[in-house]
């Protein structure tokens, strides 16, 4: 079966999710924006999702995690749970 390292930011607002993509491409930490702003519990853990699989996750992530490029700031993305910033370190 598929699976995929991950790691997000989950925000409530597009406005806010756009502003931590741009701090993330200006070069700040990952780890650290998502501990200090993302509202899911993985945000403790630096935004780390661990290891998913396919259908494991809301269908719009899924999807990002499954077909999007590695190691790229994916996002702004709607959920209904918000907006996610998202980075896959690798597929298998």
């Amino acid at each position: 079966m598929r699976k995929a390292m991950a790691r997000h930011i989950l925000v409530k607002t597009e406005a806010e999710a756009q502003q931590l993509k741009q701090r993330l491409l200006n070069g700040e930490a990952f780890d650290v924006l998502a501990r200090k702003h993302s509202t899911c519990p993985s945000g403790k853990k630096g935004g780390d999702l661990g290891e998913v699989r396919p259908g494991q996750m809301v269908r719009s992530i899924d999807q990002a995690i499954f077909k999007k490029p590695l190691r790229e700031i994916h996002g702004p993305i709607k959920s209904q749970f918000g907006y996610h910033l998202l980075q896959v370190f690798y597929r298998e």
